[in-house]
């Protein structure tokens, strides 16, 4: 398990994000297992596996949320991207990015993103996203749970910035077996009371009165809900269509830079009812399927 306390500012600095509303646009969720797209134009994500072909075999170029092939990662996104785009596109970028990936992680994504020939590439945190996504209250501390493939994340947000994070490297892959789910949870647990013992604020305490905002394929295994709101004696809600969050949160915050009036949705102002405090709300983009992400795939097809 992997922790950062106190490593990020309380209130985060908006930087000074381009407008450009003739710019195509792309917002990418490169996961470990699956890689997702939404493109300014189209009205379904693209959904495919993370894995690139360089011969005979397959490979997984992103592992563990940690990009351990920076060249077939490019390979991935320009045969899944390259015939998308036009031959003089040149299109801004929303990435998001594990909260603990660190400067490697974003720099071998932006890396790999070259071959797209971007004119911006804008990285956000995952568990940002995943409330953009949600439409929740940004101005209130939450907490967001992020069960990935390989991965899980326990960010702790409060303006919208990133107070404190944990991960540990186990996921839905390791969830075969019921011991191991768990185990998933004892880590989850374990994670989000690290956090409260060391907050010298009320941020993490509240957050967790408030409820927890769940995420990624976890959030799609029943017995994994209801232990850790057993565990945790707090309501988890998932967000809708959880597995698809993270590309959704980057596209809300592409369609705001690029100037739509969709721009709104970004930095939601009103407060949800005390007794519901994390209602589930509409999808911001189309995804007519709810369910897990498809099996299977050759590495350049689209979820229809």
């Amino acid at each position: 398990m992997t922790a950062a306390h106190r490593a990020f500012p309380a209130v985060a600095p908006r930087p000074a994000w381009p407008l450009c509303r003739r710019c195509s646009g792309i917002a990418l969720d490169l996961g470990s297992a699956r890689t997702r797209v939404w493109m300014v134009g189209r009205g379904r994500i693209i959904d495919v596996p993370t894995v690139t072909f360089p011969g005979a075999g397959v490979t997984r170029p992103i592992q563990r949320g940690t990009i351990i092939d920076t060249a077939g990662t490019a390979r991935l996104l320009d045969r899944l991207l390259g015939h998308r785009l036009s031959r003089h596109a040149r299109p801004l970028v929303v990435l998001t990015a594990p909260v603990l990936g660190g400067v490697a992680y974003r720099a071998a994504a932006r890396e790999a993103v070259e071959v797209l020939r971007p004119r911006t590439v804008l990285t956000m945190p995952t568990a940002r996203a995943v409330a953009y996504a949600a439409g929740v209250d940004l101005t209130r501390a939450l907490f967001v749970v992020d069960i990935g493939a390989h991965l899980t994340e326990v960010v702790l947000l409060a303006g919208g910035a990133v107070l404190d994070a944990r991960r540990t490297a186990l996921g839905t892959t390791d969830l075969e077996a019921e011991p191991t789910a768990a185990r998933l949870v004892d880590a989850v647990v374990a994670m989000v009371t690290s956090m409260l013992e060391q907050d010298p604020t009320s941020h993490a305490l509240d957050a967790l009165h408030r409820g927890v905002l769940l995420a990624g394929g976890g959030a799609l295994c029943p017995g994994v809900t209801y232990r850790l709101a057993g565990r945790l004696d707090t309501r988890v809600t998932a967000v809708p269509a959880p597995h698809t969050a993270a590309v959704r949160g980057a596209a809300t915050l592409l369609r705001a830079t690029r100037g739509h009036p969709e721009s709104a949705a970004l930095h939601p102002e009103s407060t949800h009812p005390a007794d519901d405090p994390l209602p589930p709300t509409p999808d911001p983009i189309h995804d007519p399927a709810s369910g897990a992400p498809p099996e299977g795939g050759d590495g350049v097809g689209e979820r229809e």
